[in-house]
């Protein structure tokens, strides 16, 4: 009924419309063509098949998918406090825009969260803070089995790829990194011309797709492999076995987002959906693992590998700490991603309920090294929701070396979480491949901004680091963070959480660790065969 009136009203304004054309001026003209767009829009509801909104109400039923598509607008403007915002809140983005543009990022008037609330966590400050270090503190990456060690920062920029971002992102990113003197991972796309062009230290990760790397049909290619990573500015390499976002799910880089500078990157055919498998091919068990990253040192001339994966069952971390014994090979670091990452789009059930969180899965991997007496020669890099100076002394102060972001990256390039990036309509230009788009990113502007977040960012943790009283952040320890439980109890991460002791694992593990240590098989992935197993921290 609805329907009839509608398509009958707007056929009557139509009518309407041409006979006051005709008989009084030709301005109704422009009421003609308005209301003849309505109309045949009208029907055009009517008539399809695959919205029943618009079959029921013409015209006025678009008035719901406007509503449903700037609704996150909306929200994100008008409704959600400074301290709420998912993914990051308002507070979050505009400290990372404000140090991007170069200005101090500072509130008046006091802290808007809860301090009595569960959850909150914060730092034990000296009665004598100690002095601001000179210069940045660097870690050095590269165990007792690399022959060509290399320096970072404490934040450097995580995996995305070239394809998932645009030409100008990874050119801002790269130029600001190589200024800042910070490193960028590539992302499983693969290292382009484009990561090269302004001399930063590049990490070139690659994944089960072997981009850059591969066989025609999809397998890992040595030859391949030996001749790209002896390029100077490669510095590491980082075997992807899961991402946080979508952990044992592959990816898939959509057709209308493949360029041709994306088919010679990756070694892929130009008009299909470019597919990372599940799981890879160049090996299928924990010691097959070692000894490809022995392989893979060995072909890059002693080169920093490491390998990369958001935390599942707690047997398969220490089934691969055991294949490091039973081998001798040890990685010379390892990037933990925690299941709150979020630069690879994924099915929601993914990203809300797949994965271990970065503080656990962080947690996990210090405790399998440090209880298998081998932390002391493998650096760990941890990526998840890394924004501010508090947020990279936690990480330290739970097990990390240093510290990767991703989002917080493209914000500093200007991402304004529009949350578009899987729909190559990104409207600032960072993820996308439509050049309509990314032209308006102007590369030497981002650079730079990318340049001052990091330095800040960097320079206010050295700040924090010193108001704990601490000369550097390898003195960091969980006894330095807090967090409140109830209201009327706190306690620090050296007490919520359990630590091994060095090597413990090596004789009598404790009961908390034991049958998961026991079942840990190095020449197999998965759940133990045996029931009842704890299978995380």
């Amino acid at each position: 009924m609805f329907a009839i009136l509608t398509i009958t009203a707007v056929a009557l304004l139509f009518l309407g419309s041409i006979a006051l054309a005709i008989l009084h001026t030709l301005w109704w003209l422009v009421a003609v063509v308005i209301f003849g767009a309505l109309l045949a829009l009208a029907i055009y509801d009517v008539v399809q098949p695959r919205l029943a909104v618009l079959r029921i109400y013409p015209l006025l039923g678009h008035m719901r998918y406007l509503m449903e598509e700037i609704r996150p607008m909306i929200q994100q403007y008008f409704v959600e406090r400074n301290w709420d915002g998912r993914p990051y809140d308002a507070d979050a983005r505009a400290l990372i825009y404000e140090r991007a543009r170069g200005i101090h990022a500072e509130k008046s008037f006091g802290t808007e969260l809860e301090v009595r609330d569960s959850g909150y966590e914060y730092l034990l400050h000296s009665v004598v803070p100690g002095k601001r270090p000179q210069g940045e503190h660097r870690v050095v990456i590269g165990g007792p089995q690399c022959s060509q060690p290399f320096d970072v920062s404490l934040l450097n920029i995580a995996s995305m790829s070239y394809g998932a971002l645009s030409v100008n992102a990874v050119r801002a990113m790269n130029r600001g990194a190589h200024k800042g003197g910070f490193f960028q991972e590539s992302g499983e796309g693969g290292v382009t011309r484009y990561h090269l062009e302004s001399g930063a230290d590049i990490v070139w990760e690659f994944g089960s797709g072997y981009f850059g790397c591969r066989t025609p049909e999809g397998n890992f290619n040595p030859e391949m492999f030996a001749q790209r990573v002896v390029h100077p500015h490669i510095k590491g390499v980082l075997i992807k076995l899961s991402q946080g976002a979508k952990p044992g799910l592959g990816g898939v880089l959509p057709a209308e987002k493949i360029t041709p500078e994306i088919v010679e990157a990756r070694g892929v055919v130009p008009g299909k959906d470019c597919i990372s498998p599940p799981s890879h091919t160049a090996f299928t068990t924990p010691t097959e693992l070692m000894q490809f990253v022995g392989q893979l040192r060995e072909l890059s001339g002693g080169k920093p590998i490491g390998f990369k994966l958001c935390v599942g069952l707690r047997t398969d971390v220490l089934a691969i700490v055991k294949a490091m014994l039973e081998t001798g090979i040890l990685p010379d670091f390892i990037v933990i991603d925690g299941s709150e990452g979020g630069t690879g789009a994924a099915p929601l059930e993914y990203e809300d309920h797949v994965g271990t969180p970065l503080t656990e899965g962080l947690i996990l991997m210090h405790n399998a090294l440090v209880g298998a007496g081998l932390r002391k020669h493998i650096k760990i890099g941890a990526a998840g929701k890394i924004v501010a100076g508090t947020d990279i002394i936690r990480r330290i102060a739970q097990g990390a070396d240093y510290c990767l972001a991703a989002r917080a990256m493209m914000m500093a390039t200007g991402c304004i979480q529009a949350q578009r990036c899987h729909t190559n309509k990104c409207p600032t230009g960072v993820a996308t491949q439509n050049p309509r788009l990314y032209r308006g990113l102007d590369v030497d502007d981002k650079a730079e901004q990318v340049y001052h977040y990091h330095k800040s960012t960097v320079a206010e943790t050295a700040q924090m680091i010193a108001t704990i009283g601490l000369d550097s952040p390898d003195q960091l320890r969980p006894s330095h963070v807090f967090r409140r439980v109830s209201q009327s109890r706190t306690e620090s991460y050296a007490e919520a959480y359990d630590w091994l002791e060095e090597g413990e694992l090596l004789g009598t593990p404790r009961r908390s660790w034991a049958e998961d240590w026991n079942h840990a098989d190095p020449h197999r992935f998965g759940p133990p065969i045996s029931a009842g197993f704890r299978g995380s921290a």
